[in-house]
């Protein structure tokens, strides 16, 4: 079954949602890309379209479901499924990198580099394509998107730690240029110690966005192996309570996505090539959304009650409408 939020949070998302979108009046750009259809994102809501990951309890990636075996359940009532799409598509992912001050300290801007590397390394040139962002006061994009990924490696490994950091407000910003395109299959993939002391917006708010349209968002936390929760030189502890880290996992689980900490190279290994198991193999539900206007919390899950879906906790509905 999905993960879902507490009434407090889902109250929060409303009214995060409700502001996002305000900001994102303007259509979103469109394109062609290979494995799907020309997306056009318009104000109000005509179709909810939900990408959803299904692991068994042991984490394995589960992919050959059907649309029967899924059901939506949208406010409390179930909702048909009107068009549903199963197997490998090229992957759309953007790269968030983090390069605040603070990434300076105990090798953390290594393993991040070392992070982005990898994260290329599993995405085909010919089909996948990949952006780079980088912030710290503010979001750069450095690179868009392109199917040129040793480019973005290069770029990666040049420039110096700087600033505030801004996480939140990186990712809500971050996330709307992901939903731009058009592939099936698409992420944003932050990579960052974790401290957050610039941003405006709270977790709750971001994932709200994030949720709205639809981009899951993976973290992956790079950390000294003291400050890694659980690991074999953790000096914190290992439910990470009271940490920045709990409220990104959060952030992560909100919008479908999850989160993986790394203090070593074989912790980034693992990580990235779990993601990538699970965003090569993603199901596309789309289905018409209830007309009332606001905030509706989703419940996405399957018959087969033992096994887990990873989905967005709801999205916005309201009256469709150009923005010509």
């Amino acid at each position: 079954m999905t993960r879902s939020a507490s009434p407090l949070i889902l109250a929060a998302l409303l009214v995060a949602v409700s502001a996002g979108l305000h900001a994102q009046s303007a259509p979103a750009q469109t394109g062609q890309q290979p494995g799907g259809p020309v997306i056009t994102f318009k104000s109000g809501v005509e179709a909810v379209t939900v990408t959803a990951a299904v692991r068994d309890r042991r984490g394995r990636v589960i992919r050959d479901l059907k649309r029967t075996d899924f059901e939506v359940v949208d406010t409390g009532r179930p909702r048909e499924i009107r068009d549903f799409f199963a197997g490998d598509a090229p992957i759309s992912l953007a790269i968030l990198l983090d390069v605040s001050g603070s990434m300076a300290i105990g090798g953390n801007m290594e393993r991040a580099r070392h992070a982005v590397t990898i994260a290329t390394s599993n995405l085909t040139g010919g089909s996948d394509e990949a952006a780079l962002f980088t912030f710290d006061a503010s979001l750069q994009e450095v690179i868009s998107f392109t199917r040129d990924m040793e480019r973005i490696r290069r770029v990666s490994l040049a420039g110096q730690p700087w600033g505030l950091t801004s996480l939140y407000d990186a990712v809500a910003a971050a996330s709307k240029a992901v939903a731009a395109r058009a592939n099936r299959h698409r992420a944003l993939l932050v990579i960052t110690d974790g401290v957050d002391t610039g941003s405006r917006l709270t977790p709750p708010e971001v994932s709200g966005i994030a949720s709205a349209i639809d981009v899951p968002v993976y973290l992956l936390a790079v950390v000294n192996p003291l400050d890694h929760p659980g690991g074999e030189l953790a000096v914190v502890a290992s439910d990470g309570a009271g940490t920045s880290t709990a409220t990104l996992a959060d952030l992560a689980r909100w919008t479908g996505g999850d989160m993986r900490i790394a203090s070593m190279p074989a912790h980034t290994v693992e990580a990235v090539r779990d993601l990538f198991a699970e965003l090569r193999y993603q199901y596309l539900i789309t289905f018409e959304p209830d007309p009332t206007p606001g905030w509706h919390p989703l419940e996405v899950r399957t018959r087969q009650k033992d096994l887990n879906v990873h989905a967005r906790g709801g999205y916005v509905s309201g009256p469709a409408r150009s923005d010509d």
